[in-house]
């Protein structure tokens, strides 16, 4: 009986020290920066209709990870471009919009030694920093976007990871809708953003 009680505690014991080297007490922190090109398109209804336009972000991140777990906060200027047509009035509207935007993503990161891929999602905050809206028709304002001062969405992404570079791949879902010069249309941001990082240091 004592000997089989030496053995379960010997085994608890296996058990207690593989888990404390595989899963750490204190969370790693890793700061970086990162910048990357967006594809931006409006789901519109009734008359709108958008085109993709690419742009462009740059800005740094912060990943906090603990047992395969991460949270990773970002801050980064956005440059994003869309063109609107009205097909009533064939009014067309090339806006250009620039924001800081604050991701606050939550993920899970598979692999090792380095190397590995990540899936990520949560919510987006952007802070519009300035508008330029060019309606072709002077006459028509129903193309034109009224830009809030706030807009949200939520991001989906997956990226891979080679030691301290990263390439990431995201969409961004608008929740929040914008409103054309008219009032009658309701738009949403959706976004694609493809961006490559880099780790500066870790903690």
């Amino acid at each position: 009986m004592k000997k089989h009680l030496y053995l379960i505690i010997c085994a608890l014991g296996i058990i207690a020290s593989a888990s404390a080297q595989t899963v750490p007490l204190l969370p790693n922190v890793n700061i970086g920066i990162k910048a990357g090109v967006n594809l931006s398109n409006f789901s519109t209804e009734k008359t709108l209709s958008s085109d993709n336009r690419a742009g462009f972000l740059a800005g740094a991140w912060a990943r906090i990870g603990m047992g395969g777990l991460h949270f990773q906060p970002e801050l980064y200027y956005n440059s994003k471009e869309v063109r609107v047509e009205d097909s009533q009035t064939k009014s067309v509207n090339t806006a250009k919009f620039r924001s800081i935007d604050l991701p606050l993503l939550v993920g899970k990161k598979f692999g090792m030694f380095g190397v590995g891929a990540r899936i990520n999602t949560g919510p987006l905050v952007s802070f519009a920093v300035s508008h330029d809206q060019s309606v072709g028709d002077a006459f028509s304002n129903a193309s034109r976007l009224r830009v809030k001062d706030q807009n949200y969405a939520w991001v989906f992404g997956a990226g891979l990871d080679v030691y301290k570079v990263s390439l990431d791949l995201r969409y961004e879902a608008g929740i929040n809708k914008l409103r054309n010069g008219n009032g009658t249309v309701d738009v949403r941001p959706n976004m694609f953003n493809l961006t490559l990082a880099y780790r500066l240091f870790a903690l």
